[in-house]
């Protein structure tokens, strides 16, 4: 299939020698080996080893339509053969731009009827800075540059990305990062110590936003920014207040609310974006991940009606692409991916079937001596583990047990992302009640085999 025929030792020792891997320590990796997959189909994937493993992370929160969908690649070679690459800057379109324009636009919530692309989620929030800061000096309010982030929010990995999220291990390398951009706090219920319930304290953590917009100065605010729920930061869902006091301040001081739906976008949640299963209504949403299921690499901003008719009639020349913005393969993957969603009921599978089977499994694996809580929204899971059930004592230092299920889970058949002592999952959209029962049969195998180790 175009790569040559190596031994797992092979690959690794190639692996080592030349290719450096993301959010990875370099050398740790080369004394161990990387894990080399070969091939995938449906939710599973398989080692060079032949081990077949259960993709409890749907890639990195991307392949909702699964492994092997040959539709998608059809559409992919169908497209390289026709036109496989032209650029939209010098006035010039083609028609898969033009027609995925038109079919997010149709999925979009209803204030949202335009979309400009990129290449990733970094990309599209590095768009979204400058989205924002266009928009306001169009609006003669140049001063209003400020964007509120939370902490521990993940925007991704550009200079840009990197300074939008909130995470204390990226900010602690990057050194340089773009001026004007401030974090509050992040609604973790299971983190808070307090002693407000959990609909007092989603209020509590919203109103951190006033606060920190007043301490400001609204003149000089120009957004907030935050992901429906929060993904890499460990699956973080808001309390039932959180969302709906976010949106109030947002209308309140008029500034534009952006949701990052990089990971809860196209079902994740059991509805087509997250905005709409929190009933918000963002001025702008950054996508990508799974607009093509991860098949081919596409991004992009949704732009909602109020900045969209600033910058068509007012901008002038919006001095801001990438070479890859429209690609026309990747586009034509994502209409196709679309399309299955849609015409195979997906979304509404997940609403209606495997969400809620998902949430009640996951759930009996809080009676594990390991776990201190379990938390599901639509296809996304978090298992907390602490070292005293009762009083919820957390390990120290934090994130080795974390480490160590990971590699039980990896041991075992199962994919399953350690964010800290947090165990996340977000399996493929596709994933049958059948294969959730298999996931949490293996999860639960994980979690003995981490707790023989830590718990004595």
């Amino acid at each position: 299939m175009g790569t040559e025929k190596r031994t797992t030792q092979e690959w690794q020792k190639l692996d080592s020698a030349h290719y450096l891997h993301p959010f990875t320590d370099f050398k740790g990796l080369a004394k161990k080996g990387s894990r080399i997959i070969e091939k995938a189909d449906g939710i599973y994937l398989w080692d060079a080893d032949g081990n077949k493993i259960l993709d409890g992370m749907a890639g990195l929160w991307c392949v909702n339509m699964g492994y092997g969908r040959q539709e998608l690649v059809d559409a992919a070679t169908a497209q390289l053969e026709q036109l496989p690459y032209y650029n939209s800057f010098f006035q010039t379109s083609h028609p898969p731009a033009i027609q995925l324009s038109k079919l997010l636009a149709e999925v979009a919530p209803e204030h949202i009827n335009q979309v400009f692309f990129a290449g990733s989620g970094s990309e599209s929030n590095d768009t979204v800075i400058r989205m924002i800061r266009r928009y306001w000096q169009l609006k003669g309010q140049p001063d209003r540059q400020t964007i509120i982030s939370r902490v521990n929010a993940y925007h991704g990995s550009t200079i840009g990305g990197a300074t939008l999220g909130g995470m204390k291990g990226m900010h602690d390398q990057l050194g340089l990062t773009i001026p004007g951009v401030v974090h509050i706090d992040q609604p973790y219920w299971f983190g808070y110590q307090g002693d407000l319930d959990i609909d007092a304290f989603g209020l509590e953590v919203a109103q951190g936003l006033e606060k920190k917009i007043l301490e400001l100065g609204v003149e000089n605010v120009a957004a907030f920014i935050a992901e429906p729920v929060q993904g890499a930061g460990g699956v973080i869902i808001p309390p039932k207040t959180y969302w709906p006091e976010i949106q109030r301040i947002c209308d309140k001081y008029e500034i534009l609310l952006v949701a990052d739906e990089v990971i809860t976008g196209f079902g994740r949640l059991g509805e087509w974006f997250g905005s709409q299963y929190f009933g918000i209504k963002p001025d702008l949403i950054p996508f990508a991940k799974g607009v093509t299921s991860g098949y081919l690499p596409l991004g992009g901003v949704l732009v909602g009606d109020r900045v969209a008719g600033v910058l068509n009639s007012d901008g002038g020349e919006f001095t801001h692409g990438y070479t890859y913005s429209g690609h026309p393969a990747c586009c034509a993957v994502a209409i196709k991916n679309i399309e299955l969603l849609r015409d195979e009921g997906v979304v509404e599978q997940v609403k209606n079937v495997t969400a809620p089977h998902f949430a009640k499994r996951l759930a009996e694996l809080a009676d594990h001596p390991l776990v201190g809580e379990v938390r599901t929204i639509g296809l996304m899971g978090a298992i907390e583990l602490v070292k005293n059930k009762e009083t919820k004592e957390l390990f120290t230092p934090k994130g080795d047990v974390g480490f160590i299920c990971r590699n039980a889970c990896f041991a075992n058949g199962l994919v399953m992302r350690s964010v800290g002592d947090t165990m996340i999952t977000a399996p493929p959209l596709v994933i049958t009640v059948e294969q959730i029962d298999e996931m949490v049969a293996l999860a639960r195998k994980c979690l003995d085999a981490t707790a023989e180790q830590v718990l004595k």
